[in-house]
């Protein structure tokens, strides 16, 4: 491993595993967020954006735990890992990391570890 802040996080619309450089360099499981379920609303409108609220506010709470990233790699399933890349890049916190993304189906946290492990190497 080596010192470089490196993050990776899988997801889906729902939930994501937050996967990252611990203090001692090795990968370690950050944490584990869940999204906001969207109440049904007859106003498409408003049910959109409330969507795009939560979805915000579920990007946020990955990102508390991804503090002075260099790498960030997000993976899962659907687009949720697209929507998230393209809200990293709108933040500057994050405007200088290295952003890759990918596919892949939901993983034990010790599957994860070894994914992320050879995506860092």
């Amino acid at each position: 491993m080596t010192d470089k802040k490196q993050f990776g996080v899988w997801m889906d619309g729902y939930h994501a595993t937050i996967v990252g450089t611990g203090n001692s360099g090795e990968l370690v499981v950050h944490a584990h967020i869940k999204n906001e379920l969207t109440p049904g609303n007859s106003n498409e409108h408003t049910a959109q954006n409330h969507e795009e609220t939560l979805r915000h506010k579920f990007f946020k709470k990955i990102t508390e735990h991804m503090q002075n990233a260099e790498h960030i790699h997000a993976t899962g399933t659907g687009q949720a890992q697209e929507q998230f890349i393209s809200y990293l890049k709108e933040t500057p916190q994050f405007k200088n990391a290295k952003m890759t993304e990918c596919t892949s189906n939901k993983m034990s946290d010790e599957k994860l570890l070894e994914f992320f492990g050879e995506k860092f190497n």
